[in-house]
């Protein structure tokens, strides 16, 4: 039997190959991040930037503590002051979705029942982003982003 020999053609096409197969993940991933991006948090980060201290202190000096979980096809969000009562809010928005895309964001429909903030959802199993934000009686503005694992 005759041996083969390994010539330049040879490792042209191993180089080329493997190039070519990383240029097209790289390729493929680029398209998908792009496509799944959910837009710009905030329309100018510089002037956000020189507001963001000033409305950390306006938060912290709330003392809340923010918590969500899902149970029995509901949404549970509890917003407790610094001594662990709970707080109803003057003004509550919050959205509910993936932190890949938007395609299955949505409004929660939130009650409060002396204790929480309810709202019926059917979420499928993994990770889900409650972004809300809320408006003390004093007027102090809250926002904070509550990571959810759905068990399934």
């Amino acid at each position: 039997m005759a041996e083969r020999e390994f010539t330049g053609k040879h490792a042209l096409m191993v180089f080329v190959g493997a190039f070519g197969v990383i240029i097209a993940v790289n390729i493929a991933l680029a398209f998908s991040a792009v496509k799944t991006f959910p837009g710009l948090e905030v329309k100018n980060s510089y002037v956000a930037s020189q507001q963001f201290n000033d409305r950390l202190a306006e938060q912290q000096a709330l003392g809340w503590q923010v918590a969500a979980k899902t149970t029995g096809g509901l949404l549970i969000l509890t917003i407790n002051d610094a001594q662990g009562r709970p707080v109803e809010v003057e003004r509550l928005q919050a959205t509910m979705g993936r932190a890949t895309h938007v395609k299955d964001d949505f409004t929660p429909a939130f009650e409060f029942d002396g204790t929480a903030y309810i709202a019926p959802a059917e979420l499928a199993p993994g990770n889900w982003n409650l972004r809300m934000t809320a408006e003390a009686a004093d007027g102090s503005a809250f926002s904070q982003r509550i990571v959810v694992y759905v068990r399934g």
